[in-house]
């Protein structure tokens, strides 16, 4: 038999283990709330890169002579959470770039905007999908009238 179980008060046999359950019980907590913070982080981390992608698309719609399908393609490409039917390009006034032979040259604004960007979190437990808000850019029009627009064109 063992001497140090004899040794032992029947109130101190009782607590045996106590410190390991109770250590389970706290780690869980605090390995969900840390998976938490972490994937917080994540979630900011694609909504700052939404923004500089509708920056990106709005700058490249002002200064290049490109159509949607082409800004919608740059800035999906920077962040491929986002899908084409996310982003929209507006020229204004209304109409100006549907006439290919003029270039858009008579456009005065140019608005990029994302919405409906849904992120899924991979939080124990708490599985959640967050929307962003709309971002939104409009930017005067620079050199729409020429297609080379400089290395931002590229």
């Amino acid at each position: 038999m063992n001497p140090s179980l004899v040794s032992r008060s029947p109130r101190l046999r009782a607590q045996c283990g106590a410190a390991a359950v109770e250590f389970a019980l706290v780690a869980g907590i605090l390995c969900t709330l840390l998976i938490g913070i972490c994937e917080m982080g994540r979630v900011l981390f694609y909504w700052n890169t939404a923004s500089e992608a509708v920056r990106l698309g709005a700058r490249t719609a002002a200064v290049c002579d490109a159509d949607a399908a082409v800004i919608k393609t740059r800035i999906t490409g920077l962040l491929p959470l986002l899908a084409a039917s996310n982003v929209s390009v507006t020229y204004t006034p209304s109409g100006c770039d549907s006439d290919p032979t003029t270039a858009r040259n008579t456009c005065a604004l140019v608005t990029v905007s994302v919405t409906n960007v849904s992120v899924k979190t991979m939080i124990p437990f708490v599985p959640l999908t967050l929307t962003m808000p709309p971002l939104t850019t409009t930017l005067p029009r620079e050199s729409l009238a020429t297609s080379t627009g400089g290395s931002v064109c590229q």
